[in-house]
């Protein structure tokens, strides 16, 4: 299906979203670029010059701390995926070969199995509850961790717009735990049939 907009399919989002998701555990240089997408831009304000005679100095603030992720529990999410969804699989195979038809059953594999994995791993909620359509104003101080405002940006909030997507959180992880000889590192084993 195309689309006029330069706004990804949801098709073509969905393995934007997993080598985000990964990439996003698995390495601090690419988290911190991520977090630095989802700050709002905020347009450059012109100096004003102090009241008082004497500016009073403010506090440093507090550096920011990036955790170390360690890729083991991505590495399980993804054993997960494969195991439930053949993820791995479908996402390794070369399409170009395939019928849209067998493309499309393939699709409804995986994204059954994903389903699975989500509803029994985790329990997601939408961040904001609105219907998408809905018209909304995101007052000064909002939480931009939760919404990010794309379109035209300008001015300071309080901010008046259209919910585009209503988000996703997860507000339980259920991972299963992992011995200590457990290899993260094997997604799935290979199969030797006799």
């Amino acid at each position: 299906m195309s689309t006029s907009s330069s706004h990804p399919s949801f098709w073509r989002r969905v393995p934007l979203a997993f080598g985000a998701f990964f990439s996003t555990l698995s390495d601090a240089a690419y988290a911190a670029r991520v977090e630095k997408l989802s700050l709002p831009e905020v347009a450059p304000v012109a100096p004003v010059a102090p009241v008082a005679p004497a500016p009073v100095p403010t506090p440093a603030a507090a550096p920011v701390i990036l955790k170390e992720a360690t890729p083991d529990a991505a590495l399980q999410l993804l054993a997960l995926l494969q195991r439930e969804a053949r993820l791995i699989d479908f996402t390794q195979e070369n399409l170009g070969s395939h019928a849209d038809a067998d493309i499309g059953a393939a699709a409804r594999v995986v994204h059954e199995g994903c389903a699975k994995v989500m509803r029994e791993y985790f329990t997601i909620a939408p961040v904001r509850q609105e219907l998408e359509g809905s018209r909304i104003v995101l007052p000064e101080g909002f939480d931009s961790a939760q919404v990010r405002l794309t379109g035209n940006v300008v001015g300071s909030a309080p901010f008046t717009g259209t919910l585009s997507h209503r988000g996703w959180r997860a507000s339980s992880v259920r991972l299963p735990k992992l011995s200590e000889q457990h290899d993260a590192s094997i997604l799935a084993p290979a199969e030797v049939e006799l």
